[in-house]
């Protein structure tokens, strides 16, 4: 790399680690006004490299999910393929780790809608990746026989979960299993949003027993004892 490319790289970089420290000061309402005064250069110089603040937080919101991926990713294939829970517990620990470490970043990922911001198609692939972590556990599960659900799901359910299942990322799911996955997810990030958002104060003193015990439910519930 040239060093000019390497220049731009490093100073892109340094845009979005300032914007990072702004989100943990400020939230989303980000300022390329406020991140440029912070770098100590004109705003201008900062539009050269985002356009605008959506570009920023869509940038931002990249690198987060991509983080949570890799470190989901790595965690999960540590583990024996034929050990599905342990698969699950992996993989649920891995995100409550990331998130743990990266609260701001995971409240930009899965908190509050930043008023003004439609995220573009860009974010879907690396929003996607832990979750095709849970897919391949799923699908693993099915295969060898070990996840078998029959629960009946109402017509719109199963209509809209036949269009996922159509796709590539989720074929060979049957939308049983592919209901129950969706609904151990959503209580995993619930659970987990409880937790960083204040929601259990006062209801919660030991939070590592609490989602331990919350990943083993969620795991019962898909057919993933221990």
């Amino acid at each position: 790399m040239g060093v000019r490319a390497q220049a731009r790289v490093d100073t892109t970089e340094a845009i979005k680690q300032t914007a990072r420290r702004h989100l943990a000061q400020d939230g989303p309402n980000l300022s390329l006004r406020a991140v440029a005064r912070d770098l100590g250069v004109v705003s201008s110089a900062v539009y050269r490299y985002f356009a605008s603040r959506d570009d920023l937080l869509t940038a931002l919101i990249v690198d987060g999910y991509d983080a949570l991926g890799a470190n989901v990713e790595v965690a999960e294939a540590r583990q024996p393929r034929g050990d599905l829970a342990a698969r699950w517990f992996a993989l649920g620990r891995a995100i409550r780790a990331w998130a743990r470490a990266n609260p701001h970043e995971y409240a930009l990922l899965y908190g509050s809608p930043v008023p003004g911001y439609a995220a573009p198609r860009d974010t879907v692939e690396p929003a996607n990746r832990p979750v095709l972590v849970l897919v391949s556990i799923l699908r693993d599960g099915a295969a060898s026989g070990t996840l078998t659900v029959n629960d009946r799901l109402p017509r719109a359910v199963r209509a809209d979960l036949a269009q996922l299942i159509a796709t590539p990322e989720f074929a060979d799911v049957s939308p049983a299993v592919l209901a129950r996955g969706m609904t151990a997810w959503a209580q995993l990030f619930g659970t987990l949003s409880f937790e960083l958002f204040g929601r259990l104060t006062g209801a919660v003193t030991n939070y590592d027993a609490y989602f331990e015990y919350q990943l083993k439910a969620m795991g019962s519930y898909l057919g993933l004892h221990r």
